[in-house]
């Protein structure tokens, strides 16, 4: 999996740049994010402007980082989300888990 990892005020923003998140490479994503976790890191952004698709193994990488920091007292944030991928996350009522904003500075705005 592509993953890029930037610092940008005081965030953590991991950027996907893969166009997909399944079975094949979900398992990466969720190891990054939990030794970020475990490394320290509270506040992260997960950027998912590249993704086209997600499947159930996918949303699961992503609780499952949720579930971490959540557990570290810290907050995990989701931004730049193709329609698409944005449905997935609805239909599976995942929105009202996450927080979800248009982009980096949204986020930033409301103190992920």
């Amino acid at each position: 999996m592509n993953l890029e990892l930037e610092k940008i005020n005081g965030y953590s923003v991991l950027t996907v740049q893969d166009e997909r998140i399944d079975a094949h490479n979900s398992g990466e994503l969720k190891e990054y994010l939990l030794q970020m976790i475990e490394g320290g890191e509270s506040r992260i952004i997960v950027r998912l402007g590249n993704v086209r698709f997600i499947d159930s193994s996918g949303l699961g990488a992503l609780l499952s980082g949720n579930k971490g920091v959540i557990a570290k007292s810290g907050k995990l944030a989701l931004t730049n989300i193709q329609k698409q991928v944005l449905s997935m996350f609805e239909l599976t009522r995942l929105n009202r888990v996450f927080e979800i904003y248009a982009d980096l500075d949204e986020a930033f705005n409301n103190e992920v």
